[in-house]
């Protein structure tokens, strides 16, 4: 299969991902720079009805922070957990995202008391390569990670 044709898949999969899932560029809430870094939640949120490309989406994100991050995983500095959307007890943690439909986003807490929330689009379009994908959510996490 060529690139272009599995590139297509990928995107039909995202736009059919959730009833109410969109494809938008990165969209940053408070987007300040933060110097001071306490913590990096990372959330792959998802409906209770996943597809294949959801599903990878989420898998690749978590080996990625276990592979790379095992240290700030134990210590705290970054949280990682799959959200179902759907279930009432995760309506706090998805409005104070924004997330709608399968999503990857990052959240930073600065020493200050801001935070700042991410969503990042782009690994939707490195599924398809999964050495790829690791290298280039490793590459975005260390750069949240230095403020």
């Amino acid at each position: 299969m060529n690139k272009s044709f599995l590139f297509l898949i990928a995107v039909l999969f995202v736009a059919g991902c959730s009833n109410d899932s969109q494809i938008n560029g990165d969209v940053v809430a408070d987007a300040d720079p933060v110097v001071n870094v306490e913590k990096l939640e990372i959330y792959h949120f998802h409906g209770t009805h996943q597809c294949y490309s959801c599903i990878t989406v989420g898998d690749y994100a978590e080996e990625t922070v276990n592979t790379y991050f095992a240290d700030e995983l134990k210590s705290g500095k970054i949280v990682f957990g799959h959200i179902n959307g759907e279930l009432p007890e995760n309506k706090d943690l998805v409005v104070k995202y924004g997330a709608a439909g399968s999503s990857l986003w990052l959240g930073v807490y600065a020493s200050d008391g801001n935070f700042s929330a991410e969503q990042n689009t782009n690994v939707w379009y490195k599924i398809g390569n999964k050495e790829e994908y690791m290298t280039y959510l490793k590459k975005i996490i260390e750069q949240k990670l230095a403020g």
